[in-house]
């Protein structure tokens, strides 16, 4: 039987009985900065991994960048707290960029904010701000109360050219776009072009007292991602993992740290830099983390058998190079103090990815996931939206018509999947 997917309404709901509990919990770890002069320790809400700009997997702005004009981003939060604040990435611009002007807000509808809740956003008491080729900067706080598991939106306007963009190709929202300065513009309607991918925003925190440490990071590919969920609904399985863990009580940040194409072995110009090379700054750097949730893998042993144009050569990497890219990840998050989940590859029976060859090589790094005592906990995925009849393909209930991608059931099946007392 498929679960119906829980409404905002009710998660919010609730979130709003356990909010005060759970917002008060804390660790040591202080990620502490100043703020328009106030000293501020910062808790993860939202994230998302950047890559280099590429024409992606759909028509995206990255590659022509902005110039006089504002983007308006819509995020879904899963922490909460009284100041927000923002960090945007410049990692893959070839030239300073140059933010005049930036507004955080709760989110309406489409574009629209509520107009009582604007913020304007500084840096360094700045309304605009230069962030050097390579490097990312943090906003000033803003005070805002934002609850977790509601969406903020967040504007940047560019009078100036910034060149290719910093970016997420896949959203699975929309990002919207308007010539000239709309950056305080609380409506929808100057706002008539959209895409689904999110330019140089790459993470909203929040603040309330000391640092939480109990975030969760899942890192991983365009299953991680959510490709295939429904755009705007915020269905991936960490979405439906963050709704758990609140009607459990157990309310914390669950950062979706996928990329879609990501490899374990390989750097990818489209699909990102391998999971080792992007480990510290995609999870293990993030605010109070506490544990990481890895699902990465089938790009490295099926893009072998497609004719994938974007990713060549097409390396034939062996089961054994992945599981020694998972044993390095576990070894640096464990230096850390960091809990590591291992999670089992989805089947991919009947996709571009299936072959007798890239099969067993799922099998054989499944079984070394399930019994190899690496990871500190094992997360069953395969098992739990495999197909009863032929394992090797997902159930059609969960299936998003690729026969590699869950659809929104498939991914509320694997957040179901999670043991959330082993976070």
């Amino acid at each position: 039987m498929v679960q119906k997917s829980l409404s905002a309404a009710g998660v919010l709901a609730a979130v709003a009985a356990v909010a005060a509990a759970t917002l008060s919990a804390c660790g040591a770890d202080h990620s502490g900065s100043i703020s328009n002069g106030m000293e501020q320790s910062w808790s993860a809400a939202w994230s998302a991994a950047m890559q280099r700009p590429s024409a992606g997997f759909g028509p995206n702005w990255s590659e022509e960048g902005f110039s006089g004009q504002t983007i308006r981003q819509v995020v879904r939060v899963t922490n909460g707290g009284g100041n927000a604040r923002i960090r945007l990435s410049n990692r893959f611009g070839a030239s300073p960029l140059e933010v005049t002007g930036a507004t955080i807000a709760l989110a309406a509808n489409g574009a629209a904010t509520r107009p009582d809740s604007l913020r304007p956003l500084t840096f360094d008491s700045s309304e605009h701000v230069v962030i050097p080729a390579g490097a990312e900067v943090a906003s000033d706080a803003a005070e805002l109360r934002v609850a977790p598991l509601e969406s903020v939106t967040v504007t940047l306007y560019f009078a100036g050219t910034t060149g290719p963009a910093t970016f997420h190709s896949q959203a699975w929202t929309d990002t919207y776009r308007s010539a000239g300065d709309h950056v305080t513009d609380t409506g929808a309607t100057a706002f008539g072009e959209h895409t689904k991918s999110w330019y140089y925003l790459t993470d909203v925190e929040v603040s309330d007292g000391p640092v939480r440490r109990d975030t969760v990071v899942a890192l991983g590919d365009s299953i991680t991602d959510g490709f295939a969920s429904t755009a705007g609904a915020n269905r991936r399985y960490t979405d439906a993992l963050a709704d758990r863990l609140a009607l459990a009580g157990k309310q914390r940040a669950v950062l979706n740290e996928g990329i879609g194409g990501n490899l374990v072995v390989n750097d990818s110009a489209w699909y990102g830099d391998r999971a080792a090379a992007r480990f510290e700054r995609d999870a293990l750097d993030k605010p109070g983390v506490r544990s990481v949730i890895i699902l990465e893998g089938v790009n490295d042993i099926g893009f072998s058998e497609t004719d994938q144009p974007t990713y060549k050569p097409s390396a034939d990497v062996s089961a054994d190079q992945v599981i020694a890219g998972y044993r390095a990840l576990i070894k640096n998050a464990h230096e850390r103090g960091i809990k590591v989940v291992g999670a089992t590859m989805l089947p991919f029976g009947d996709s571009d990815h299936y072959s007798t060859r890239s099969a067993a090589k799922r099998h054989a790094i499944n079984d070394w996931i399930r019994n190899s005592g690496a990871f500190d906990g094992v997360t069953d995925f395969a098992t739990a939206i495999a197909d009863s009849v032929d394992t090797e393909k997902i159930a059609p209930i969960y299936d998003s018509g690729d026969h590699l991608h869950p659809n929104d059931a498939g991914y509320h099946a694997m957040a179901a999947a999670v043991d959330i007392d082993r976070l």
